[in-house]
């Protein structure tokens, strides 16, 4: 699978779920394609997952081992926190910010990255504006639609 193809698969994963939730749809970055894609690599050369610190743009991280991993596989893992999200007291909580910033309204931008070893695959989105504010998500995170 090219790079390019990896990317829609992302883009388009996200803005399914999006739709879900009235979230308008994400463009792809090049420029944050770029910075997605250099910090999967240094999470690739360490061999380890973190955040970067202070880039200004959301992010989520994954990382998986064999296979051919499909774009839509990493946005899937993060939506399946939606099952933990508390729709009654909507704010952040660890366990669920991967699923709050893939569909959070106030995100336009997307970008893509992914590095690859062996069977060792780390996928990194950025987004813009970033999600996940405090006092925001009940306007940013909606419930999905029946």
């Amino acid at each position: 699978m090219s790079i390019q193809q990896f990317e829609q698969d992302v883009l388009k994963a996200h803005n399914t779920y999006r739709a879900k939730h009235g979230a308008p749809p994400l463009t792809l970055s090049p420029k944050l394609n770029q910075l997605a894609t250099e910090w999967a690599k240094y999470l690739l050369s360490r061999n380890r997952m973190e955040h970067r610190q202070n880039s200004g743009y959301g992010e989520n991280i994954y990382m998986a081992f064999g296979g051919n991993l499909e774009g839509a596989d990493a946005v899937r893992s993060w939506y399946e926190e939606i099952r933990l999200y508390n729709w009654n007291y909507p704010s952040f909580q660890s366990s669920t910010g991967h699923f709050t910033q893939v569909v959070w309204k106030g995100s336009t931008e997307l970008g893509v990255g992914f590095a690859k070893r062996g069977n060792t695959i780390y996928v990194v989105c950025n987004y813009n504006p970033p999600g996940n504010y405090n006092n925001m998500f009940r306007e940013n995170v909606a419930p999905p639609r029946q």
